[in-house]
């Protein structure tokens, strides 16, 4: 019961991420943890780039300490979003991770963007651009 009942803030899903959105009422960052190729191939509407190798606290300096972080890659076959979301609690910063990844995005029916466009990142090495 414990496990389930803390599930809500360590994780979010597709649907709640999009709904958000969609409703202008993001009030967290939206951190696609995969290669700048699978990013630019197609990511999530308002996603910033930077593949989880390269989350360390200079890369994140922009942000205030209490940004919210939602990670994501490219699936449930993929471990990207928990390395991601383990590297930004190292850093004590607020992370969920979004369940499902690009998978469970496409699964939901939402559309991706292409591009490069990395939220300001560009002169972060490895974080598109």
């Amino acid at each position: 019961m414990a496990h389930f009942s803390t599930l809500s803030m360590f994780e979010t899903d597709c649907f709640d991420v999009n709904d958000a959105t969609r409703r202008a009422a993001v009030d967290f960052v939206l951190l696609d943890v995969r290669s700048p190729e699978l990013f630019a191939a197609g990511h999530l509407p308002g996603a910033v780039n930077l593949p989880h190798g390269r989350i360390v606290e200079r890369n994140l300096s922009r942000y205030p300490d209490d940004t919210v972080f939602v990670v994501y890659c490219a699936g449930p076959h993929c471990n990207g979003a928990d390395k991601a979301a383990l590297r930004l609690a190292h850093l004590g910063r607020p992370v969920k991770k979004m369940i499902g990844g690009v998978t469970g995005w496409l699964d939901e029916g939402f559309e991706l963007e292409t591009g490069t466009d990395d939220g300001g990142l560009e002169g972060v090495p490895g974080a598109g651009g």
